[in-house]
Formats: C-alpha cells, sequence, structure tokens
C-alpha cells in the first residue's frame, strides 16, 4: 500500500474538509458546529433551493449537466458495441436475438444502471465510500475499484492496436491491402474479394493433381485438377497455391470450391493483424520481445488518458463533447456509404431475420443477458463515481434511461452500419455471411477494413473508422481510470487531496509500466486471459449483492424515499420489483452458469496450458479478496453477540446518508420513521409497493 497503514484503508473514515465535517455530526440532535442545520431550524426548517455551503461540493462538480450525460453514454458505449453485438445476432437467431437483448436492457441494465446513479449523487461520494450504506460489504467498494483498475491496465490494450491502424491508414498502399509486405506468407491473398475474381471452378473431371512439379510461376494464367477437400490437402500438395498462383487460374477437381479456398486463405488484412501488429508468438509461454510500436502506442494512449483527466470532471467534461458525440456521426457516415453497395439490403435482412426457434435456447437468453450487462458498465463503480459530481437534485433517472438506451440503441445501429458491409463483401466473395462475422478484435480490425478495400477512396474510409473506435474506447477507459484515481482521492485525502493532476499522472505511469506484458510478441495471449477471467465472477457477484443490499438489507422502500428527497418523486413499483427480485434473480443466474458452464479460453485454434488458466482463475479471484476481509474485519471490531454484530453492521453507518447538509435532517427524520423491526411479509410489500400499502 505505498507506506498507507492498513488500519486507514479499512476503517474508510469520512473525509474531512478544514474540520468541518466529522463524520457522527448528526448525533447530537442533528446539530453540527458549521450551523447550516441550525440555520435550517432558524428558518422554520426551510432552505432556499441551491441554498448550499462549500463543503457540499468540495470533490467538485460536472461543469454542465450535458457533461455528466454524455460522460456515461461514453462510459457505456464502446468498441464491443460494433465487435460483439451483430456477432451475437448471427449467432444466436438474427432479428430474435433483440427480444431477449431488449427484455434484460428494460428490466435489468435499465434498474440497475438507475440504482448506482442514485448511489453516486445521493452519498456524494465514489464507490470506494458508498457502501457504508452497509458496512458489512464495504469491501464492495475495494471490490469495484480492483476491477476498475484491471480494466484499465489490459483495456488500454485495444486503444494501442487502434492507433497503430490509424496511423498506418496514411501509409500509401494501405499495409493490409497487399501481400508484398515483410511479414507476408507465400499463402497471402491480397483480398478475399479480389481473389474471388481470379479463380473460377471448371467443370469437375478429375480427381487428382496433373500438376506435380510445375514451378509457382507456372500457375499463372493456368489450369490444374484437384481432388482437394481442404486448404491443407491443397498446402502439402507440391507446388501449393499461393498468392502468386490465384491470377486467373482455373480449378478442375471434385469437391474444392472457390468458396473454400477463399475462405481458408488468409488475407492481407489477417496477415497484417497477426504478423505485423501483433508479431504474435507461438503461445503463452513464449512471450519474445517487446514491440517498439506497441510500446510507443501504449505511450500515447496513456499521454492521452493524462491530458483528458489531469483535472478530473473538469477536463473530461469538455473532452466528452468531441468523443462521445463523433462515434454517432461517423457510424451515420458509413451506414449512408454501405446502403449505397451492392448486397447491402441483403446483409441488413441477414441481420433481421429472426429464427424464433431461437428463443427456446437458455443460452441465447443467457448472452443477451450478459451482453447488456457488461456493454452497459454497472458493477464497475464507473457510474456511482461520475454520479458523485453531480448536483443533489439532477434528474438521474432521466440520465439512466437516456444512458441505458443509447447503449442498446448504439449497439443495435453498429449492426446496419457492420452488416451492410458484410452484405457487400458476401456478394463480391460468394461468401455465406456467417463465414465472415467474427467476434472481437478479428471483425473490427480484420473483416472491416478488408471490406473497405473495395470502396472509393479506402485511405479515408480507414482513417474514419479508425478514428471511431479511437473516440468509442478512449470513452469506456475514463470512466474506469476515474473511479480508480476518485477513490484513492476519497480514501486519502490527506496524501492525494488538491494534486489530482499529480496522482493521475503517477497512475498512468503505473499502469503503462504494468502494461509491458502486453506489448510483447505474446501480449495477445495475456490480453486474453485478463479479458477473460478478470471480470468473470465477480462483476455478476457484485450486481447481485447491490441488489440485495440496495433491495432488501437497506430496503428499496428506505431508499425510495432517499430518491424522492433528490427527485421530488418516490421509485416507481416496477423498478423496484426489478430491484427485489428480477435483477437479483438474473445476475445471480448468470453467476451460477459461468461458474458451471465454464470454458477455457483459445486463440485461433491455440488451446492455453493449464498454468495459463490457473493464473487466470487467480486473477478472477483477486477483487473477491476485500469482501470476506473487510466483512471479518468489521465484525471483529463491533461489540456484542453475533447476532448483534451482524444488526449493527447491516445498518447504515452514522456518517452515511445525503450530502447536502440541508438534507441531513429530512433524512434523520426519514429514518426515525422507519421501524426497526416489522413483519417479513409487510417489510416486502413496502419494498416492492410503497406508498400502495401505507
Amino acid at each position: 500500500m505505498g507506506g498507507f497503514r492498513t488500519d486507514q484503508v479499512l476503517q474508510i473514515k469520512m473525509r474531512k474538509t478544514d474540520g468541518k465535517f466529522p463524520p457522527k455530526d448528526l448525533q447530537n440532535g442533528g446539530k453540527i458546529e458549521d450551523g447550516v442545520l441550525l440555520e435550517e431550524l432558524q428558518n422554520g426548517g426551510k432552505m432556499e433551493d441551491g441554498d448550499v455551503s462549500e463543503e457540499d461540493y468540495q470533490r467538485g462538480t460536472w461543469s454542465h449537466k450535458l457533461d455528466f450525460l454524455l460522460s456515461v453514454i461514453g462510459y457505456s458505449v464502446g468498441v464491443s458495441n460494433i465487435w460483439r453485438f451483430p456477432y451475437l445476432c448471427i449467432r444466436n437467431g438474427g432479428g430474435a436475438f433483440l427480444i431477449p437483448f431488449f427484455f434484460f436492457l428494460i428490466f435489468c441494465g435499465i434498474p440497475l444502471y438507475f440504482l448506482e446513479l442514485c448511489l453516486g449523487q445521493f452519498s456524494g461520494v465514489s464507490s470506494i465510500f458508498v457502501w457504508k450504506l452497509c458496512p458489512l460489504f464495504k469491501g464492495l467498494g475495494f471490490l469495484m475499484v480492483i476491477v476498475s483498475a484491471l480494466m484499465s491496465w489490459y483495456y488500454i490494450t485495444v486503444i494501442v492496436w487502434v492507433l497503430y491502424y490509424l496511423v498506418n491508414s496514411f501509409f500509401d498502399p494501405l499495409p493490409w491491402s497487399v501481400c508484398t509486405e515483410s511479414w507476408n506468407t507465400e499463402y497471402c491473398i491480397e483480398s478475399r474479394a479480389k481473389a474471388a475474381g481470379n479463380v473460377t471452378i471448371a467443370a469437375a473431371n478429375s480427381s487428382f493433381y496433373n500438376i506435380t512439379g510445375m514451378t509457382r510461376s507456372g500457375f499463372q494464367n493456368g489450369t490444374f485438377t484437384t481432388s482437394a477437400t481442404t486448404q491443407s490437402e491443397l498446402q502439402n500438395t507440391s507446388p501449393v497455391l499461393t498468392n502468386s498462383a490465384l491470377a486467373n487460374v482455373t480449378i478442375t477437381g471434385t469437391g474444392y470450391s472457390i468458396q473454400d479456398i477463399i475462405k481458408d486463405s488468409p488475407t492481407a488484412a489477417k496477415e497484417f493483424w497477426q504478423r505485423r501488429v501483433l508479431r504474435i508468438s507461438s503461445g503463452f509461454d513464449n512471450p519474445g520481445s517487446v514491440e517498439p510500436h506497441l510500446i510507443i502506442g501504449s505511450l500515447v494512449a496513456w499521454v492521452l488518458v493524462f491530458f483528458c483527466l489531469m483535472k478530473g470532471v473538469k477536463s473530461v467534461g469538455k473532452v466528452v463533447y468531441v468523443t462521445a458525440v463523433l462515434p454517432y456521426i461517423l457510424l451515420t457516415v458509413f451506414l449512408i456509404r454501405g446502403l449505397m453497395l451492392e448486397g447491402s439490403v441483403d446483409g441488413i435482412m441477414y441481420y433481421l431475420t429472426p429464427d424464433f426457434s431461437r428463443l427456446s435456447d437458455f443460452q441465447v437468453w443467457l448472452e443477451a443477458g450478459i451482453q447488456v450487462f457488461y456493454s452497459l458498465g454497472p458493477a464497475w463503480g464507473g457510474l456511482i463515481t461520475m454520479s458523485s459530481y453531480n448536483k443533489f437534485n439532477n434528474n438521474c433517472f432521466r440520465d439512466a434511461i437516456i444512458g441505458s438506451l443509447a447503449d442498446g440503441l448504439t449497439s443495435f445501429y453498429a449492426g446496419f452500419v457492420i452488416f451492410t458491409v458484410l452484405g457487400h463483401l458476401a456478394v463480391v466473395t460468394g461468401l455465406k455471411i456467417s463465414d465472415m462475422a467474427d467476434s472481437g478484435p478479428g471483425l473490427a480490425l480484420v473483416v472491416y477494413p478488408e471490406a473497405m478495400l473495395s470502396l472509393p477512396f479506402p485511405h479515408l474510409w480507414a482513417v474514419l473508422f479508425f478514428l471511431m473506435l479511437l473516440t468509442l474506447g478512449i470513452d469506456s477507459q475514463f470512466g474506469t481510470f476515474e473511479t480508480v484515481s476518485s477513490g484513492l482521492v476519497d480514501a486519502f485525502p490527506q496524501y492525494f487531496g488538491g494534486r489530482k493532476t499529480l496522482l493521475t499522472a503517477g497512475l498512468c505511469a503505473i499502469m503503462f509500466i504494468l502494461g509491458l506484458p502486453f506489448t510483447t510478441s505474446g501480449g495477445m495471449y495475456y490480453f486474453q486471459i485478463v479479458d477473460w477471467y478478470a471480470a468473470s465472477l465477480c462483476v455478476t457477484l457484485t450486481s447481485f449483492l447491490e441488489c440485495v443490499i440496495v433491495g432488501w438489507i437497506y430496503g428499496a422502500d428506505r431508499f425510495s424515499k432517499d430518491v424522492k428527497m433528490m427527485l421530488g418523486m418516490e421509485v416507481n413499483v416496477v423498478i423496484r420489483v426489478c430491484w427485489c427480485i428480477i435483477t437479483p434473480l438474473v445476475m445471480l443466474a448468470a453467476f451460477i452458469i459461468t461458474l458451471t458452464n465454464y470454458q477455457p479460453p483459445t486463440y485461433e485454434g491455440y488451446e492455453y496450458p493449464i498454468h495459463a488458466r490457473v493464473i487466470g482463475f487467480l486473477l478472477s479471484l483477486i477483487p473477491l479478496v476485500p469482501l470476506p476481509v473487510t466483512a471479518i474485519y468489521y465484525f471483529s471490531k463491533t461489540n456484542g453477540t453475533c447476532l448483534q454484530r451482524l444488526r449493527k453492521l447491516t445498518q447504515p453507518s452514522a456518517d452515511w446518508g445525503p450530502h447536502l447538509n440541508k438534507y441531513k435532517r429530512e433524512y434523520q427524520e426519514n429514518l426515525q420513521n422507519t421501524p426497526d423491526e416489522a413483519p417479513l411479509l409487510l417489510t416486502a410489500k413496502r419494498n416492492l409497493l410503497g406508498n400502495l400499502v401505507r
């Protein structure tokens, strides 16, 4: 912990400001020394709206409401909206996948999004402090900070790759458009569209090769026969089919088609990704050397993050006007251009045509729920942290609706952009769309760049596309990084208070050094292990615990009254039911299924060794460690019997409440009017139905 005492970390003391904000300022009849509540009493318990003391917002606030809204949209909308959602639609019934997707978005995504925005805005503290509402689970704050730190650590690699592609988009020719570069193999084809125009199939009248002994140049404008049914059979025959052979060649055979050759042959875009960008090694145990271009890219990426976040919400609030808005402009440009291409309508129909039989498959519903959950980004701490800088009366329900729908509809909108181009590529190559659609970097960094080669002015489209990916990626990095930095400032104000710029620079430098393994030849293997395991267990579990704590331990009814202080209205019944029943059940099911249906990761057919999987599994457990550790610590420090300790630790801390002093009295009154004990059935009714049962 760099010299920090353990008891400082675990006690989670409320930050003080010149002695004016003691943690137990409400224990003496609600009076505090600075006279804020005393002024309320003298004025009949009323204060003018907006009459707040300086300490109420001593952490800082967003300059404008739109700054926050664009920030949460940018945080939620990321590269996964481009390279994962379309793939899931193909795999899970096309348009039918939209039914479970929007079901989970409405009944799980929006309620959880709203819950976290309310927590941060009401308390005015970052995710590491917000769980004072239930001290037994203060470890959740540390969990969120650790998960966000892991996310910031490895996610920057995506930005590094995109930066490298963006720089190479200015080269002529585009390095992923030719097979004459030093990294290309003899099996490379420039593009599947070009290969489809140069190779034809003659009548199948022979079942053997008649080309043994010919040189590779002999294939130019030539004819050969084959009975091969796989690319490996072609390549194991002498001479092999190579890039120079694919020039007006006619193949005569019994079962091998142009599409088979084109589908299996490595394209220039594929080899640029594998052999130039990654320079990928043979496996996990072979890290290889540090790649200079990736080191430089990582340095540039962290410098960008630093300049965007050096002043916290004040600086990022300005940056998001570009990074959150530009992707939608560019997506629209790509959609308009894509609709002009031959085959674009076929691609859209493939995207939207539903296969309703897939809805009976539980796996489809599970993948829809997980996609909604991981795309929106709750349980990482970013939403809580960003909303903690809101004004107390900001309409966070509106923001939750807009932010959640923006994420879901962006995924849907991006699907049209991707499939117009895939439809065109399918027409010119003769391949099926399912043969080209891929998930992850394979779609955004291989398939789409290849498809842009068939467009006029491919350099322009490449620059725009990778600029769009850069803005999508860096926005998501803002939220996770700010969760870490704000957590440290709030936890240790004596060290970091007033030194946000220095802290941001230090964290960026540390992350840069720790990220060096991702810049090696084996970096892709390490990236996938971390990506596969880092949040696989803890994030779904965290969301489940969030709902249980707020919905049942603290009480959805009590929390609804807290929300009413901010918004002037209580939480409606539908949101309450989601908080208490639907969302926690879905998250618990996702957690259990993740454990029981575990599948180890693979990369391009490579299977990771056992010790790599063990490292990944241990990595997934690290964020969970604070949960039992802090629970045991506070349990041992609390006096009384086991039942009395449990009771005390499931009640809000004395310093929990609205961060505006003028609302503390109202909060205490609500707290006193809440019965300590009530029949279980009545408690459930109040949590679910609120005023309807009073």
